[in-house]
């Protein structure tokens, strides 16, 4: 998200110190530089004008040609006539002119005292003030005078014990110089070398006694106020070039910490800080249309053995370094401010290389290596196996363990029994109890808190982040909110030429052109003016009662409002826009307009004033500056006028939720879309326009989740048909509405929505909010696990036959009994999962945890109430022939269908297994899927890990093409502040040394440290440096500048004065007497003051609107948190905003160790970094580690209850355990494949993952275990025909209609981490469920415990327990079957005889209905029968009654 602009104040005034500008070389030619004759004074015919030295040095003129190109574009085309042709030294053209400087020796001036203003200066900003000329010797200064220039000019006077000393300078001129120092001094004063040197050039031209030296007067006017005086309006300066460039490079590095820019770039006009060198300084400082100087001056830098003659001696005094303290009481500059006062920077090491063996990619090596091992072993083992048979185990006894899971599973099986007679007795009542119990807890939703603030969702309240978060809001208040229009004209030519009289020739982009600018400027008046209802309130609202105007922030206009655009250079003024004027700049003359304003402005945006004739300021309209960067994008370095982009940013303040403000500042921003929409309607033929609000991304999400709710219910509608179609069996046409099970179906996913709405119900009733992720996922979780239930309970009970003498109720029970404890297996590993997933710190995945945990457990109750009864009731209305969805109506045809077998049973077993489980077939599925998991651990180191905010929007969202902009236009990124806590004492020596960056403060305080972080924008991505108030409060102290006075008399004595008082008592009342830091009563009393410091241009330094939102402070003064701003680079990937994160905090965590070595400093004192995206991004700090953690949690329950419900079965369990983690695998693998980023999303649908995958697995692991078959394999394949059937048709097609109708959602969030990935858990689990699966189990799977047709002591009708004669899995069909053929002939082939023995078996049921009373008896006494260990053929029997049972 674009930032907000947040540099006011101060910087409105950093602009200050003389602004100065380098007028265009009239021509050039080789390199050589012209320069303008009439500004010399030449006159045709004339011979005293001379050309300037530097115009052609070292290049041999003949005959106006440039011997050494042969150029003659740009010769003048007439010579000076003292300049001889073909002179090759500058000496020969000397730049004097005799007539106005006659004598240049030591101790005679060139100008003296002050005669008047300049009438050739229309604007200025400090009195225009001109010096008389005087070719006299130098005067006397004794007194008030020597005092004076004591203080501004001290090595002027002498030293301190000097009484006199000679000057050029008279009083008055003194004072004004003072003033220019004083300017000067508030941006440079940080840096005493520089400042001094800086205020020497100016001692020096104005004071020196031996002025008529190194000046050269050139230009004079009548002055009528004193009889023949002369006041100079233009006068050349001479200076050694070293001497020139040793004072610049002492200022060139010279901070503004109000801007984290250089100094510099307010003192070289258009060049800014990065084109600046001494001469374009110098020029500045002499050019009459900056605002600041008084008249024209022509600095001519000689280097050494070049004189200008006529007895002129360029200037070439001592010089301090950056480096070197000017005097004993000064420090040298700080290491921010002087690159050669640094020590020694280690630069930070390199991100580590990647992972390599040799030239490969080391995980690639090492993902074969582990493929090649595990395939090598596997391939050996199999290979020594091969040709061995496998034999049945032999009878073995249980040892105590079995005999206890025997206990509690015959219980378990007699209490479900019981459970399903009872309900299938009373159904209507236990239907009714079911319902009021679900609505009673759904009642609950009434409450329920729907949370849409992705801070609340992805950021725990307690974590790092938020309490960050919290601190920062309650003490500065929150984060601005920022509204953003970026313009670009795509239809345009690229750019066009613009040749600027003044400025020279700049390249400027389509979309800079004036009618672009009308339009922008349009819209902005019109959003001006724009006002919204706020309902809540009752009022309208209009821009300035919710904008931040920084500099007036009680009772802002429109005009205050900080608002960052390319027209506040002409203070978005449509009359200044259109301005023209004629400028003269030496021979070359021409209209200037907006282009010339624009280019001098984005090269020097603090300046009050232009250069050129138009005279207009940079400054915004709410008085700060408009930096470039912020309002244009698109361009190449500095070429600002290149630029491709347009931004306009609407900063306004932000408020707390149940401020009463807040929404105004909604409704503002929803009118604020609605004006721009429609700009961007109007001129869609000519211009793209981009655009979003501080709430676009909420309105957005919550738009997009309305939308796709009609996808979703066509979703749920498919599963509904499904369900409905595949429950029924049906055996004739004329009983289809008979055998159908539409009611049925209905009433099993009413069951599951029941469970949903009431696990979300009781968690609200506990204060648990919900979120749009939980409506969306946890119901269709639920569905994939009630509808397998559904399918097994319902199946199982068409299969099974009633017995002679049964009633239905006990049938039903008995087939409860059956399946009930396969679906307690998943129901309570999938709950137990996701209770361990709700460890999560994560808000969305704990609550959707623990909504899916207690969910899934509910949605077991009812199924095993609610279903149950609709199961009776269905079976009642069936019985008695009466229609489905109708029940008033039948044909009157009683009976229940007959047991059929379907279609996808008869293909596992004929066709599917043969081949799965062929011994060819079986190695190859294993090489392949031991290949897949290897290449998923591959993939996994590929898989992205972030959520950008372009995929939580739907495809048609107008923020895509915001953000797409964004990207590629925005040339910084967001604001980062720095803050430290409560704890540290600022007013302390030390302290103040440890945190600021000026001169005398430490080398690795705070602001020094994220300056050089700034030097490695790739390591810290951090570009801007740090703005600090306290390195500009130290400044604004600063004895030698007019910020801080106090009234020393009248009725405000002790008061403060602001800089623009002229009240005489002010005029002796600096804070401080000297320049030192403040005591800690001093700091106290005179800090208030700065924050509240209106920047002005005698006082640059004001802390209002830069700082007064900086300084937390109580009642008592006592500081109790600050803030340093400085700003990241442009970031466009979740995986930079999370590096930019653990960056920051790296920084924070060296400066709190730094600073708590500060003696007084609190233990518990702390420095962390804050901006308005950690707290989204902090979460991929550690969702990696968290998310492993959290899925390893949730595969322990599943190894933990299949390990005990299957009768402490360890094999089964971990091929349970291995074939889940192994889908999960290739979950992810397929995640990186298919562009699908790990975020909390991903880590909720894993988690998830899970939960299917047990549905996938368990059945056939269980079903696998209590197979008799005499070998693996086929008992591998009568496990995958038994359940596979029911696992497709009860997990896999269930979930995959829902699953395929999300891809056409528009939400992109849905589609890839709702229909991409929940599609991959699908498939993947039903390929390693049904494939994978039954192979390893027919190579690892446990022994089969009880031989066939032998039982072991102990077996009783219950069965044993469900690790070998689960009921849950029990399969009428071959159960029937195999008790036909071991009465008849067990060497016969039952496949063959299969229908003939199913009427053999129903015979035999009834012979054997009459000993139905006996047989409940053994049933009774199994117990005892076990101790007493009866004879075989007993055992026999009652083995065949528990089958049949």
């Amino acid at each position: 998200m674009a930032a907000p602009l947040a540099l006011p104040g101060a910087l409105l005034a950093a602009l200050l110190a003389l602004e100065p500008k380098v007028a265009e070389p009239w021509g050039h030619c080789c390199g050589a530089h012209w320069c303008h004759l009439e500004d010399l004074g030449w006159q045709n015919g004339g011979g005293t004008a001379v050309v300037p030295f530097g115009c052609h040095l070292g290049v041999v003129w003949r005959n106006r040609r440039c011997q050494s190109c042969g150029d003659t574009s740009s010769v003048p085309t007439r010579l000076p006539s003292r300049c001889h042709h073909g002179a090759t030294t500058p000496s020969l053209c000397p730049q004097a002119s005799p007539s106005l400087t006659p004598v240049h020796q030591a101790g005679v001036c060139a100008f003296y005292g002050e005669c008047g203003s300049n009438p050739e200066v229309n604007t200025s900003l400090v009195p225009s003030k001109v010096p008389c000329l005087s070719n006299t010797p130098a005067r006397v200064a004794q007194g008030a005078l020597l005092a004076l220039l004591r203080s501004v000019c001290p090595e002027q006077a002498g030293g301190d014990n000097a009484t006199s000393a000679r000057v050029c300078c008279s009083y008055a001129q003194l004072v004004s110089l003072r003033l220019s120092v004083e300017l000067s001094g508030a941006v440079l004063a940080r840096c005493p070398s520089c400042a001094r040197n800086f205020a020497n050039l100016y001692c020096h031209n104005i004071c020196s006694p031996d002025q008529s030296l190194f000046t050269n007067v050139t230009r004079v006017a009548n002055y009528t106020a004193v009889p023949g005086a002369q006041a100079v309006l233009e006068y050349q300066l001479f200076y050694r070039s070293h001497y020139a460039e040793a004072a610049f490079t002492s200022c060139q590095n010279v901070r503004m910490p109000a801007t984290g820019g250089y100094a510099i770039s307010t003192m070289c006009g258009r060049y800014g800080a990065q084109l600046c060198t001494a001469q374009r300084w110098l020029d500045f400082q002499g050019d009459k249309n900056n605002g600041l100087a008084p008249l024209q001056i022509d600095f001519q830098l000689l280097p050494n053995g070049s004189e200008p003659g006529q007895g002129i001696a360029p200037l070439d005094a001592p010089v301090w370094g950056c480096d070197q303290a000017p005097d004993a009481e000064q420090e040298p500059c700080s290491c921010q401010d002087c690159a050669q006062a640094c020590p020694p920077v280690v630069p930070p090491a390199d991100p580590p290389p990647p992972f390599r063996i040799g030239r490969a990619d080391g995980v690639l090596v090492i993902c074969v290596l582990l493929f090649a091992s595990l395939a090598l072993a596997f391939l050996v083992a199999a290979l020594c196996r091969r040709g061995k048979a496998e034999v049945a185990a032999k009878p073995r006894a249980r040892g105590r363990s079995q005999r206890v899971s025997d206990a509690w599973q015959r219980g378990l099986e007699r209490a479900f029994r019981r459970w399903g007679t009872l309900v299938a007795t009373w159904p209507l009542a236990v239907l009714a109890v079911a319902v009021a119990v679900a609505a009673g807890l759904s009642a609950g939703l009434v409450t329920l808190q729907l949370t849409t603030d992705p801070v609340a969702l992805w950021s725990a309240p307690g974590s790092r982040a938020r309490q960050e978060k919290e601190f920062h809001d309650r003490h500065f208040g929150p984060f601005l909110r920022t509204n953003q229009v970026i313009v670009t004209a795509p239809g345009r030519p690229g750019t066009t030429a613009y040749d600027s009289v003044v400025l020279g020739t700049k390249n400027f982009s389509g979309v800079l052109a004036q009618d672009v600018l009308l339009a922008l400027l349009e819209l902005q008046e019109e959003l001006a003016g724009t006002t919204a209802w706020a309902a809540g309130t009752g009022r309208n609202v209009s821009l300035q009662d919710v904008c931040y105007a920084p500099l007036n922030p009680t009772a802002p206009g429109v005009g205050d409002c900080a608002v960052s655009s390319v027209t506040q250079y002409f203070q978005n003024n449509r009359s200044r826009l259109a301005l023209r004027g004629w400028q003269q700049d030496g021979k070359v003359q021409g209209a200037v307009d907006w282009h010339d304003h624009l280019i001098y402005c984005v090269n020097s945006p603090l300046s009050f004033k232009d250069i050129t004739a138009l005279e207009l300021s940079c400054m915004a309209e709410y008085g700060g500056p408009v930096f470039p960067y912020i309002a244009l994008g698109g361009y190449r370095e500095s070429e600002y006028t290149e630029a491709e982009a347009l931004i306009v940013t609407y900063s306004l303040n932000n408020f707390p939720a149940g401020d009463p403000r807040l929404e105004w500042a909604l409704s503002w921003e929803r009118q604020f879309l609605s004006v721009v929409r429609d700009f961007q309607r109007r001129h869609r033929h000519n211009l793209s326009v981009t655009f979003m609000a501080e709430r676009s991304l909420e309105d957005e999400i919550n738009r997009t989740s309305g939308e796709d709710i009609p996808v979703f219910a066509v979703s749920y509608l498919l599963v509904f048909a499904y369900i409905a179609l595949a429950l029924g069996e049906y055996t004739a046409w004329r009983r289809v509405l008979v055998e159908s099970k539409v009611t049925l179906a209905l009433g099993g996913i009413v069951v599951v929505l029941g469970a949903v709405l009431a696990a979300m119900g009781l968690l609200a009733l506990l204060g648990l909010p919900s979120s749009l992720i939980i409506i969306e996922v946890v119901p269709f979780l639920v569905l994939a696990v009630g509808a397998d239930n559904i399918f097994i309970f319902v199946q199982e009970l068409q299969q099974s036959q009633r017995e002679p003498g049964e009633t239905r109720e006990q049938h039903l029970g008995r087939v409860l009994a059956q399946v009930a404890p396969s679906m307690l297996l998943c129901s309570l590993s999938e709950t137990i999962c996701f209770l361990f997933g709700a460890l999560s710190s994560m808000p969305a995945v704990r609550t959707f945890a623990l909504t899916a945990a207690l969910a899934i457990a509910l949605d077991f109750v009812l199924q095993m109430s609610g279903f149950v009864a609709l199961v009776a009731l269905d079976r009642r209305r069936q019985e008695a022939g009466r229609y489905d969805l109708c029940c008033c109506c039948g044909t009157g045809e009683g009976g229940t269908a007959r047991a059929g077998r379907g279609l996808l049973r008869p293909f596992l077993e004929r066709c599917y297994t043969p081949v799965l489980l062929h011994p060819l077939v079986r190695p190859a599925v294993v090489l392949l899927f031991l290949f897949l998991s290897c290449a998923g651990l591959f993939l996994l180191f590929h898989v992205s890990v972030g959520l950008d905010q372009e995929l939580a929007l739907p495809e048609d969202s107008y923020l895509l093409e915001y953000f797409s902009a964004m990207n590629q236009y925005l040339a910084v990124g967001v604001p980062t502040y720095f803050v430290t806590t409560g704890g540290y004492n600022f007013s302390s020596e030390n302290g103040t040394n440890a945190i600021c960056s000026s001169s005398g403060c430490d080398t690795n305080s705070l602001t020094q440290s994220i300056q050089l972080a700034t030097r490695y924008p790739n390591v810290s991505y951090l570009a801007i440096p740090a703005t600090s108030w306290l390195d500009d409060f130290l400044d604004w102290l600063n004895p030698m500048v007019r910020c801080c006075r106090i009234h020393m008399s009248g009725q405000h004595q002790g008061e403060f004065c602001p800089s623009t008082s002229t009240d005489p008592s002010c005029a002796l009342g600096q804070c401080l007497k000297r320049l030192r830091r403040p005591t800690d009563e001093e700091f106290q009393r005179f800090l208030p003051w700065f924050l509240q410091d209106r920047p002005t241009l005698h006082c640059p330094k004001g802390g209002l609107g830069a700082y007064d939102t900086s300084v937390s402070m109580d009642d008592n003064g006592t500081i109790l948190a600050t803030r340093f701003m400085a700003y990241q680079r442009p970031l466009r990937t979740s995986q930079e905003y999370t590096g930019a994160l653990r960056a920051a905090r790296a920084l924070a965590e060296y400066i709190t160790s730094t600073l708590r070595a500060v003696p007084g400093t609190d233990p518990d004192f702390q420095v962390f970094p804050y901006t308005v995206t950690y707290v989204y991004y902090e979460q991929y700090l550690t969702v990696v580690p968290e998310g492993l953690l959290t899925l390893a949690l949730c595969l322990v329950p599943t190894f933990g209850v299949s390990f005990l419900l299957l009768g402490m079965d360890g094999r089964s369990s971990l091929a349970t355990l291995l074939t889940i983690a192994m889908a999960l695998l290739g979950t992810v693998g397929c995640m990186a494949l298919w562009a699908v980023p790990y975020n909390a999303v991903a880590l909720i649908n894993l988690v998830a993952a899970v939960g299917i995958s047990v549905e996938f697995v368990s059945h056939i692991t269980c079903a696998f275990a209590r197979s008799r078959q005499p070998t693996r394999v086929a008992r591998a394949k009568e496990a995958t025909v038994t359940m596979g059937s029911k696992v497709v048709a009860g997990v896999a097609m269930t979930n995959l209609p829902g699953v395929v109708v999300l891809a056409f959602a528009k939400a992109r969030l849905v589609q890839i981490f709702f229909f991409r990935l929940n599609l991959i858990v699908t498939l993947l689990g039903l390929a390693h469920g049904l494939v994978f699966l039954p192979v390893l189990l027919s190579y690892v799977g446990p022994a089969l415990q009880v031989p066939p047709g032998e039982d072991t002591p102990g077996d009783t009708v219950q069965g044993t327990g469900l690790g070998l004669a689960n009921p849950g899995f029990k399969d009428t069909d071959v159960d029937m079957d195999r008790d036909k053929d071991k009465d008849k002939d067990k060497d016969k082939d039952k496949d063959k005889d299969k229908d003939k023995g199913r009427d053999k078996d129903k015979g035999r049921d009834k012979d054997k209905g009459k000993d139905k009373d006996k047989d409940k008896d053994k049933d009774k006494d199994k117990g005892r029968d076990k101790d007493k260990g009866k004879d075989k053929d007993k055992d026999k029997a009652k083995a065949k009654g528990s089958r049949k049972g």
